[in-house]
């Protein structure tokens, strides 16, 4: 999944500020405006068409009508023009800076992220074995990512090309994944804190004569956490520039909004120039109850200028009211869809739901 510690990064479909209208009666005034639902899935190492046959005619059932798919450039040109005559749209879902077992950053351990301790995140690795972590101070490492952008913009008939784990190791976790860890996280350990790789450093001193690894307590320079952001922010940017110029959209999955975003993984998603954002509304990774997800939905809507489509984890909606409610909420609070991670393993009473709320919007 996509998220935190779940593989598939796990994301989401974007979402937009959604006008309310009223007329000069008391009557409401009809939207044409399309609410979408969309699904993260994998593409897989090779093509398969009558297996795509298949999922492509399973989304389309329950009213999906874009999929998020990570995967071989090779196999997604494969899988574009197959969903294209069902109706759906693909995006080319891409790791950015957490790149396990990326062959060409190997060869390259000074491309990697560094944390409080100067350890490599490609030698000493965070919480799990996957996270290999490219700093985003480092300018090949910066420019293996745009290359890999580029390859994507070699795909014809993309709706997106959509950006994951763009940002830094969680210097928090979410409160239900801190057990899970052994971890009590009520401060930032510097074991988990990343960006001291040395370019990162030298520049910082040489704006403020100040080495960012003496500080005692580097959670309250505003000025150190800024620097960081700004990273990752012009990393997101000029890919953005990459796409444009090829005439693809630029999406991103992002932590839930943008506030907590920067606590949690230095990650100030309402800075970047992005055509539409899928901010990972995870409800029980933070312990929190399905009214947050409209809370965290509509703080996204106020805070950027581009759509928004709601990240929703289907593990953690498995009853039928709550995922009816899920989806209500973030409509109701001005997405522009829902994505879901992932519709590859709905139950009955979730597809019922989809079915039901596809007729509806």
């Amino acid at each position: 999944m996509k998220y935190g510690l779940i593989i598939c990064s796990v994301l989401f479909f974007f979402g937009c500020k959604q006008d309310v209208a009223e007329n000069t009666s008391s009557n409401p005034v009809e939207t044409t405006e399309t609410f979408s639902f969309a699904t993260w899935t994998s593409a897989g190492k090779e093509f398969k068409k009558e297996v795509w046959e298949e999922k492509l005619a399973n989304y389309k059932s329950l009213g999906i009508s874009e999929i998020l798919v990570g995967g071989n450039p090779e196999v997604l040109k494969e899988i574009v023009p197959l969903a294209n005559e069902n109706n759906i749209e693909v995006h080319a879902w891409m790791w950015t800076l957490n790149r396990p077992n990326d062959s060409i950053c190997k060869q390259h351990p000074e491309w990697y992220a560094v944390n409080r301790l100067g350890e490599n995140s490609l030698e000493s690795r965070a919480y799990v074995d996957y996270y290999q972590w490219l700093s985003p101070f480092h300018p090949e490492a910066r420019e293996h990512i745009k290359n890999n952008v580029r390859k994507l913009t070699k795909i014809e008939g993309l709706a997106s090309i959509h950006l994951d784990y763009v940002r830094y190791v969680d210097v928090i976790l979410g409160a239900d994944l801190q057990p899970k860890y052994g971890l009590t996280q009520d401060r930032e350990m510097p074991e988990y804190d990343y960006g001291y790789h040395p370019i990162a450093r030298a520049g910082f001193k040489n704006i403020f004569d100040k080495d960012p690894i003496d500080f005692e307590h580097p959670e309250l320079s505003t000025e150190w956490r800024q620097y960081r952001l700004n990273a990752v922010t012009s990393l997101v940017n000029e890919l953005v520039e990459i796409a444009h110029e090829s005439k693809h959209k630029m999406t991103a999955a992002v932590f839930p909004f943008p506030e907590m975003s920067r606590q949690m993984v230095r990650q100030a998603w309402n800075d970047w120039n992005l055509d539409a954002a899928y901010p990972m509304l995870y409800q029980n990774f933070y312990r929190e109850n399905i009214n947050w997800i409209g809370f965290a939905t509509e703080q996204g809507v106020r805070d950027v200028d581009f759509p928004i489509y709601a990240g929703l984890y289907s593990p953690a909606l498995q009853k039928a009211e709550d995922l009816e409610k899920a989806i209500r909420l973030a409509k109701g609070k001005g997405a522009k869809g829902i994505s879901i991670f992932t519709a590859d393993n709905l139950n009955e009473d979730q597809k019922k739901v989809f079915i039901k709320l596809k007729e509806e919007f």
